[in-house]
Parts: structure tokens; C-alpha cells; sequence
């Protein structure tokens, strides 16, 4: 059974704690190295770094609002499985957000945007083949920046708070990954932007995020128990 406190990194006791320990549990579910039915004890993680069960506790609360926990009273906290609907759902919400952000910025082309989203598919074509760590931030960062730059930071904000379950699949995903086509993806967003192609963007876009797609119901075919819903229920 999975110990979350085994591999932990250090916290930061001069600021708040819970946002710290929500952090690092959920990087650790999101990557899999908390896999679906570890156990997590709030008197452990609280003895680990001296701290009372409260932030803990909170932290913990969070997690299981986002669909990453399950707390059971008097049996014990629990990493859940992958929700198939949340995936969907926030796939939906991200394509219909993400659509319109790209639409907005093609209606006004921005040297300097242009030039930091070339600036950054260069770095992400510098990690190609390297872990799929390497890689996720840098995409996170693209699509942040777009929705920065089209004055919506809020709908990115929205977005992050919803695709937790995606991002679980794309850990999972490593092996099918195709990096090299997600960033042609981004390629041809950014281009499209940049020579005022609204309808190219959006279509570049939908195209993008719905690569998921094809890969979720071969993930959960390969890996049935880290799923807890039938593909298309």
C-alpha cells in the first residue's frame, strides 16, 4: 500500500501549510505515483513535518472536492479512481473556453504574443524525448499564455481547477503520447493567430484538445483499474 509520506518533498512551515500539502498530494496522484486505492493517513503526513492534523485535514478536504480522494470516516482516505465523466466534462469546457481564447486573439494579432509562443514551442521541441515531466508544464505554460494574453486569465484559472482528471490521463498516456504531433498542434494555433486566421485557430484548437479522445478508451482498455466509470457511460 502506497505511503504518502514516503517521497513527500519538504514544506515551507513559515507559510501555509495546506495549500503546500494540497500541492504536493496532488502532483503525486496527478503523475501516478499515488495510484488509485493508496491509502493516506492524516496523522502520518501530520507527524512527518510536525504539524497539526488540521492543515492536513483541509488539504485532504480539497483534494477530495477535485475527485482525487475519497475520504471514508472511520476507514481511512483513499486515492480514487479516474473519473471517465470528469474527463469529459472538463474536456467540453476546456475545448469551449480555449476555442473562444484563440478566436479573440486572431481578431488582433500581437507581434510579441507570436514571438513567446515561437519562443516557447522552441523549449518544448527541447524536451521531446525526454520524460513526459518535462513536457507537461511547458504545454500548461502555452496554453496559459494565451489565455493571459487574450485578457482572460480567469478562464485559465477555471480550466486548471477542472482538468485534474485530465491530467491523470495524459500521465498515463506517456507511451502513446505523440508529443512531436502535439506540438505541430501548437504550431499551427500559433501561426494561425498570427496571421489572423480566426477560423484557423479555432479549428486548430478543437483539433488539439480533442486528441484525447482516441487515447482515453485505449488507456482505460490497458489499464481498466484506474478507471471507475464504462467508456461512453
Amino acid at each position: 500500500m502506497a505511503d504518502v509520506v514516503t517521497t513527500i518533498r519538504a514544506i515551507d512551515t513559515g507559510s501555509a501549510v495546506a495549500p503546500q500539502i494540497f500541492r504536493l498530494v496532488h502532483q503525486r496522484i496527478v503523475t501516478g505515483d499515488l495510484v488509485p486505492g493508496a491509502r493516506l493517513s492524516e496523522t502520518e503526513v501530520a507527524a512527518t513535518y510536525g504539524i497539526s492534523r488540521q492543515p492536513v485535514r483541509e488539504a485532504f478536504i480539497k483534494l477530495a472536492d477535485e475527485g482525487l480522494l475519497d475520504i471514508r470516516p472511520q476507514r481511512g482516505t483513499y486515492v480514487r479512481k479516474i473519473s471517465v465523466a470528469a474527463v469529459m466534462d472538463a474536456r467540453f469546457v476546456r475545448e469551449a473556453i480555449e476555442a473562444d481564447v484563440v478566436r479573440l486573439l486572431a481578431q488582433t494579432p500581437n507581434p510579441a504574443l507570436e514571438a513567446e509562443l515561437k519562443r516557447q514551442i522552441v523549449a518544448q521541441k527541447q524536451v521531446i524525448a525526454s520524460d513526459i515531466q518535462d513536457f507537461v508544464p511547458l504545454d500548461d505554460e502555452f496554453h496559459r499564455t494565451l489565455a493571459e494574453a487574450a485578457g482572460k486569465p480567469f478562464a485559465w484559472k477555471v480550466i486548471d481547477g477542472l482538468k485534474s482528471q485530465m491530467d491523470r490521463v495524459r500521465q498515463l498516456s506517456t507511451l502513446r503520447l505523440q508529443r512531436d504531433a502535439l506540438i505541430d498542434h501548437h504550431i499551427a494555433i500559433a501561426e494561425s493567430i498570427g496571421c489572423g486566421d480566426v477560423a484557423g485557430a479555432e479549428a486548430a484548437m478543437r483539433t488539439h484538445l480533442r486528441e484525447i479522445l482516441k487515447d482515453l478508451p485505449v488507456i482505460r482498455a490497458s489499464l481498466p483499474e484506474y478507471f471507475d466509470e464504462t467508456w461512453g457511460a
